[in-house]
């Protein structure tokens, strides 16, 4: 049995870093910020070099907390973040632009008659969420020099000293440019973009070496594991078969569901993508969006109607019920199933009556009515719905907001008890890289759930409310054509 790894989750607003033993759980952690510039135009970037030193601050705060070596490392990603760089150097060419950056908007718009070859190959819809555009963005705008990748391939390139110029296969499905049949670079793909001349990181499985590292101290430090966040989530969370479901709820709120071996391309608005990768092996999931969770709360907090997400339960407790608002939180624009990225929030339903209270119950219910979508699109792919609903992340600590979901869920909605759980996906890629004869089933922790929100009000309640978020929602795209 390996010793402890460490286990390292590179996040829009932070890093987080823990030491992880396989028998005594976590014994050490850390955490270092990221401050995301947001700027005019649905602009969002971020200093690469800063995502660098939150990883090396995180991880020897992990370090220094545990006390003892570590034998691996796992890495964890935001995605769909990118920059140019160069790889004789590592430097960086530019900013990096962040997942929610709407610039390459115009990009999208030109490329909409091959929306649907992309959307067949890629699993993806034409959206500047994704990286493609943002690197067709940087290659048009800013510079021709260097490499254009995603976060995690200039991360990996500097934490082995230029030794690794690798990005692994679920990542690349979060580009636009992945084959989802063949898990290789699709050409056509890259020449839709304009990138066919680009050199690109080589595609790796999830679990396996890649490098090492000497830039946590002491002894250097093998990297083993590496896969984009969000899917690191699905595999801590113990969602290794078909049908399972996991959501996250951090700077967004992202639901996965694990579809197996095989990719789906439905028609409902999910995207078809790559869970990971492993000996050779690829599972696939379905993946919806909502690109404000956390930062919506940030927002409400920004206008000083709340202090910050510990208020969310004691203000929104102060009311019975939202008073009649209804909060569509499309602070960046719509993701799944609607897609539509140029739409903006909306609040209705204000009176002279309305309280912070009010507020923050009709945001806690206009976060939980996406995911219902989100929850409801998947179990239509899969043939049959969602039995629950694995939760993490940090607004789950909520109260107020897990028993919300729960209430528009109609199904019970499980807290997990393992805090970070996007890093230690990321610990456990880092062992089967070491021990690639361990099965999933030994390395993922055994699921436990810190607390279980049944639903409280009756489906028929449940479907009013959702009627009304529904109604909110179809005046705002419609308004939006």
């Amino acid at each position: 049995m390996t010793g402890p790894v460490l286990a390292v989750d590179q996040g829009t607003s932070g890093t987080k870093a823990l030491v992880v033993c396989p028998e005594r759980g976590v014994i050490g952690s850390g955490s270092a910020p990221v401050r995301p510039r947001h700027l005019p135009g649905g602009r969002v970037e971020t200093d690469p070099h800063e995502l660098l030193d939150s990883v090396v601050t995180a991880g020897r705060a992990a370090l220094a907390d545990a006390g003892e070596p570590v034998t691996a490392m796992g890495l964890a990603n935001q995605g769909e973040t990118v920059l140019a760089w160069d790889p004789r150097t590592g430097a960086p060419l530019t900013d990096a632009i962040v997942w929610q950056d709407r610039r390459a908007e115009e990009i999208c718009e030109e490329l909409g008659p091959h929306a649907e070859e992309l959307r067949e190959t890629t699993g993806l819809p034409l959206d500047p969420y994704f990286a493609a555009p943002k690197m067709a963005w940087i290659r048009r705008r800013l510079t021709r020099e260097g490499v254009v990748t995603t976060s995690d391939a200039w991360l990996v390139h500097r934490l082995t000293g230029g030794g690794a110029f690798v990005t692994d296969a679920a990542t690349a499905g979060r580009t636009q440019l992945l084959d989802l049949d063949t898990v290789d670079w699709s050409p056509r793909a890259l020449k839709i973009y304009g990138l066919a001349g680009e050199r690109l990181p080589r595609i790796v499985d999830s679990a396996g070496p890649v490098g090492t590292t000497s830039l946590f101290g002491g002894a250097d430090v093998p990297l083993t594991g590496l896969l984009v966040d969000q899917q690191a989530a699905l595999l801590a969370q113990g969602a290794t078969e078909p049908g399972a479901a996991k959501c996250t709820y951090g700077t967004g709120a992202f639901l996965l569901a694990h579809t197996g071996d095989r990719p789906r391309r439905g028609g409902s608005g999910l995207v078809g993508c790559v869970a990971w990768r492993l000996g050779g092996r690829t599972d696939y999931c379905l993946d919806g969006q909502v690109y404000t969770a956390a930062s919506a709360v940030r927002w409400l907090t920004d206008l000083g109607v709340i202090g910050g997400a510990a208020d969310l339960d004691p203000v929104g407790s102060a009311v019975p019920d939202a008073g009649g608002v209804t909060f569509v939180p499309a602070l960046a624009g719509l993701a799944a199933p609607w897609w539509r990225g140029d739409v903006r929030g909306s609040l209705t339903g204000l009176g002279l009556d309305t309280t912070a209270g009010h507020l923050v119950r009709a945001l806690c219910e206009g976060i939980a009515a996406q995911v219902v979508e989100l929850a409801r699109a998947a179990g239509g792919e899969l043939g049959a719905p969602l039995a629950s609903l694995r939760v993490d992340g940090g607004l789950t600590r909520s109260a107020l907001l897990m028993q919300t979901q729960a209430d528009l869920l109609q199904l019970p909605v499980e807290v997990s008890a393992l805090p970070d759980v996007t890093a230690l996906g990321a610990g456990v890629l880092a062992r089967l890289g070491l021990e690639p004869a361990l099965s999933l089933r030994q390395a993922v922790p055994r699921w436990r759930p810190a607390a279980v929100y049944e639903p409280r009000i009756t489906a028929t309640e449940a479907a009013e409310r959702m009627g009304a978020f529904r109604a909110a929602v179809t005046a705002l795209v419609d308004g939006g054509r």
